[in-house]
């Protein structure tokens, strides 16, 4: 019994360090991919870079992202990280509107205080 205990502790490490990230990443990508899939033209959402817009169009490979009033710009749909939801309300409570606090948007969970930008 004591000769096989560096083979079943190798066959841990091999579970720890391999399968179960892996599995993982399988299922980030099937949330992203999702996530992808609901994209709806005037849909809120977040960029990877942290820019925050609005779905102008949708491309096959492509989405339109509208930065600003009247200024779109092209990303390849990877580069959408999240999509935001407003905030039950409108802004987050103890926000100043304008004061370069919250944008009265959430993230996918719907928790208004989650703020990690």
């Amino acid at each position: 019994m004591e000769s096989l205990f560096p083979f079943i502790l190798l066959a841990v490490a091999l579970v720890v360090l391999i399968v179960l990230p892996a599995r993982q990443r399988k299922n980030m990508q099937a949330k992203a991919q999702a996530m992808q899939e609901s994209l709806t033209v005037g849909t809120p959402v977040m960029l990877t870079s942290g820019l925050h817009g609005t779905v102008a169009r949708l491309g096959d490979g492509t989405v339109d992202v509208e930065i600003a009033p009247g200024v779109v710009a092209t990303f390849a749909r990877p580069a959408i990280m999240e999509i935001r939801r407003p905030a039950v309300g409108g802004a987050v409570p103890g926000d100043t509107p304008g004061a370069g606090g919250a944008t009265g948007y959430v993230d996918g969970d719907g928790d208004p205080t989650d703020r990690t930008r």
